[in-house]
């Protein structure tokens, strides 16, 4: 039998718009302060805060905790809204905001446990299985080191891949576990996205009850056990189909956020160099001309991909029918292909920049840097997906996860 929940009236779920003009407000303050969560290498807990008055991390959590229940589509907006003021505070944004999704695939129970003491519970998630789960009554002993942990510090929960030893054999799996169970290693010290403080997460044989795991191959075929008491289709959509929009929405805000900068710091900007031609305005060559238009299309065929798969997959599982490996494999091109485009439109601005975008204090250098940082996570990696896709496109069997 479910457990009872709290459910949020109708009446109180803002509108689209409205949740987008919050996430512009943390965006604009996230611009002033960038410099300040670089050196901190990690987004402050007051900012991490104000996110949760302004209800952004409910944007798809279940409604019966006081969720919303909003798709990808508005995920994705949002998100990019709060990246176009700096890449880091997105990125922690987002992966704060897309893991009530995931809670909301957990056993009833893990849901409870997870909303017990605030509706604004934020996680911070390693995937990769660097745990193995040892079997004990009710539940499973678990160990380990988990890397890349981003926004651990403003984090209460983790979600951290393993191998769950069940009785029809082990398989990878995801492990709920509190905050108390587990310590920060500070080791996260990069050139790129280095407010997100993605540090690592130490588990020294910690007690996780059973029903705080669920399997890799659940989440891969949206059949996560929360369905049964979730039963938006939101819930039903395979986990790589649309989990991985949380690195790519921040991806093309930070492309965004470049492109409005240097359109604003170029406008009235005039040259200096006697290669050019000292006073001359830069908005009136061609070539700087030419790297707007670049980084806008470029943007623009991005955004088009990643809306356009999100809408197609939601349209399946509302229609009741199974999101296939065509689409799933098609959704996973797009992420690192989208990817490869707004990191084009950054490198086409900076580039055209010059020498005033190498000062620290310039956000152009500081989205080239980010966004090179945010397309080296191997779930947006051209190659490995690109080949991927490529077998699948031979009829071979595809040699990654999808």
């Amino acid at each position: 039998m479910a457990l009872a929940a709290t459910k949020v009236p109708a009446a109180t779920v803002p509108s689209v718009p409205e949740l987008l003009s919050r996430a512009e407000k943390i965006g604009a303050i996230a611009r002033e302060r960038a410099s300040e969560f670089e050196k901190a290498r990690q987004v402050s807990s007051d900012l991490v805060d104000m996110m949760r008055e302004l209800e952004l991390f409910r944007i798809m959590q279940p409604k019966r905790f006081g969720g919303f229940e909003y798709g990808y589509d508005v995920f994705v907006e949002a998100v990019s809204k709060v990246a176009s003021g700096d890449g880091s505070t997105g990125w922690v944004f987002s992966l704060g905001a897309v893991h009530p999704w995931m809670i909301g695939c957990y056993p009833d129970e893990a849901q409870h446990d997870f909303w017990r003491d605030s509706l604004d519970t934020v996680a911070a998630v390693s995937y990769a299985p660097a745990g193995k789960g040892i079997a004990e009554d009710g539940g499973y002993r678990l160990s380990g080191r988990w890397s890349f942990a981003s926004g651990v510090d403003n984090a209460t929960w983790g979600i951290v891949g393993g191998i769950v030893p069940l009785a029809d054999g082990p398989r990878p799996g995801f492990f709920l576990v509190p905050k108390s169970d587990y310590t920060i290693h500070d080791d996260w010290h990069t050139m790129g996205l280095a407010g997100t403080g993605s540090k690592t997460i130490v588990i020294d044989n910690a007690f996780i009850p059973a029903h705080r795991v669920v399997t890799f191959a659940d989440m891969l075929t949206g059949t996560g056990p929360g369905i049964t008491v979730n039963t938006n289709p939101i819930y039903r959509q395979p986990m790589l189909a649309v989990v991985p929009h949380c690195l790519v929405s921040p991806v093309l805000g930070m492309a965004r956020g470049a492109l409005a900068a240097f359109i604003e710091q170029v406008g009235n900007r005039t040259t200096r160099g006697a290669v050019a031609g000292g006073n001359n305005r830069m908005s009136e060559f061609a070539t700087v001309q030419l790297r707007v238009a670049e980084a806008t299309a470029s943007i623009d065929a991005a955004q088009l991909m990643i809306h356009r798969d999100l809408r197609e997959t939601s349209e399946t599982v509302h229609a009741g029918k199974i999101v296939d490996i065509d689409m799933r494999l098609r959704n996973r091109l797009t992420h690192t292909f989208a990817t490869k485009l707004c990191v084009q439109a950054v490198d086409a601005v900076f580039l055209a920049m010059g020498g005033s975008a190498l000062g620290l204090q310039h956000p152009v250098q500081r989205f080239w840097r980010d966004i090179h940082a945010a397309s080296s996570h191997i779930s947006l990696n051209w190659d490995a997906v690109g080949t991927m896709y490529g077998q699948h496109a031979f009829g071979l069997e595809p040699k990654g996860q999808y």
